[in-house]
């Protein structure tokens, strides 16, 4: 069996801590079943469900920006496919597909089932999957979905409706949009479930679906051809379109962690980071990722976030639908997990004559680099506070440790790798002071070492 997780969204429901750099699922702010104070992101929570539950291979999808996320998470040892361009669940599902098909050679009878890397859920859904990937196998239907209970409101999930059956699956007779199912589901119809967003099918199946849009020969082709492939989800392009589907259903917990309400109830604590609060507070919690303390007392029904990248003061129930609202409020991300470790930005000035200036503190872990690389319109000085690397300008290297300073103008190469976990500030100064200013170049680091 191939698990497919999808890893997309831009993550502006739990703005500030989530933005078009950090998704919802990269936040390592759940407590692990068991592990006393250790906490864990959506994304490595449900890797390890699937590890502890089920036999499979797991193929992540994300978009390029996620990269270095994905695997400072989850390691190396899983396959990361990214989309060229973000184009809805369709278009992703299709491209795991291809790379399941001409990138790991599996055959066209492989049981391949997706699911949404975001979803808090216990190891009951796991067992549901078996049962789904077992419907695959029996051909009992072409498409196989899971249906959840409704419960309340779903946030973004349509609504499966199923001729019911004395067995473990009913047959899908219609779908119901997101828009009209929270109301469906409350008349409490019999033979309503949550959709999931949890597919399986056989792997010739999808890649028939994949040729009716691109007659690729390798995964070369599907990525050149990526924008033939709608812009649409799985549901609308396949599941909707789709008349002999079945779906098993899940009556355990599930839930979408959308929104500060739902993110709250999981945490361990009413406060994490540096701050108070007051003793007439209730039902209220304070995320501070920042070096500022923070007070409150009086709150009821509240969030309060702070980051590098903003602060968040609303009611719990108003959160819920603050998404829009926030969309332009942060210019670029102030704090971003790179392959190479994380960097926070401490500054971004702007002065009457025209100069710009923004400070960064960069972290490199132990053996990774920056890029060989030059700028065309920023010169850099780098002061090191922590730990020891080399650093490389035009070619030539020198041992750099805390303390040292070095001076980095426009238009030189430059580059720097970790011995140990390696901080420095950053100080950058031109215009315009943009990530794009970058030119990345080859570089040996074996050579002369």
């Amino acid at each position: 069996m191939q698990i497919v997780l999808l890893s997309g969204g831009t993550g502006k429901r739990l703005w500030p801590l989530s933005n078009d750099a950090r998704s919802k699922q990269f936040l390592p702010i759940l407590k692990m079943d068991g592990e006393g104070g250790q906490v864990e992101s959506m994304l490595q929570r449900v890797v390890r469900q699937i590890k502890e539950n089920l036999s499979a291979e797991i193929t992540i999808v994300a978009n390029t920006a996620q990269r270095d996320m994905v695997e400072n998470q989850v390691g190396n040892g899983i396959e990361l496919v990214t989309e060229p361009e973000r184009r809805k669940t369709f278009p992703a599902i299709a491209l795991a597909a291809s790379h399941l098909k001409f990138g790991k050679k599996c055959p066209d009878s492989e049981v391949v089932v997706v699911l949404p890397c975001d979803v808090y859920t216990e190891n009951g859904y796991f067992k549901t999957i078996e049962q789904m990937a077992q419907c695959v196998e029996q051909q009992v239907a072409k498409l196989v979905l899971m249906g959840v209970k409704p419960n309340g409101k779903a946030g973004d999930y349509g609504l499966i409706e199923a001729q019911m059956g004395d067995g473990p699956y009913h047959k899908v007779t219609r779908f119901v949009g997101t828009q009209d199912a929270t109301a469906y589901a409350q008349n409490g119809a019999e033979g309503c479930f949550w959709n999931a967003g949890v597919f399986a099918f056989q792997l010739g199946y999808m890649m028939d679906i994949v040729r009716q849009y691109v007659n690729a020969d390798g995964m070369a082709d599907v990525r050149q051809h990526y924008n033939a492939f709608p812009r649409h989800s799985f549901d609308r392009v396949v599941a909707e379109q789709e008349g002999n589907a079945v779906v098993v259903p899940f009556l355990g917990q599930w839930e979408d962690l959308g929104s500060w309400g739902a993110i709250t109830d999981k945490l361990q604590s009413a406060v994490v980071g540096n701050a108070v609060m007051g003793a007439h507070c209730k039902n209220s919690h304070i995320i501070n990722k920042l070096m500022h303390p923070i007070y409150a007392d009086g709150l009821q029904d509240m969030v309060v976030v702070a980051c590098p990248d903003g602060i968040l003061v609303c009611s719990k129930k108003e959160a819920e639908t603050m998404k829009h609202q926030v969309e332009n409020l942060t210019p670029r991300p102030m704090y971003e997990e790179r392959r190479w470790g994380t960097y926070r930005v401490l500054d971004d000035s702007q002065y009457p004559d025209g100069h710009h200036a923004l400070t960064k503190t960069i972290t490199l872990n132990p053996g990774k680099f920056i890029s060989y690389q030059i700028h065309h319109h920023r010169a850099e000085v780098w002061t090191f506070v922590q730990g020891e690397g080399i650093f490389v300008l035009d070619g030539v290297r020198r041992r750099v440790k805390a303390g040292d300073t070095v001076i980095i103008p426009v238009e030189h190469y430059h580059a720097v790798k970790a011995i140990t976990p390696l901080t420095f500030i950053e100080v950058q100064s031109g215009h315009p002071l943009i990530e794009e200013d970058i030119e990345r170049f080859e570089y040996n680091w074996e050579d002369g070492e």
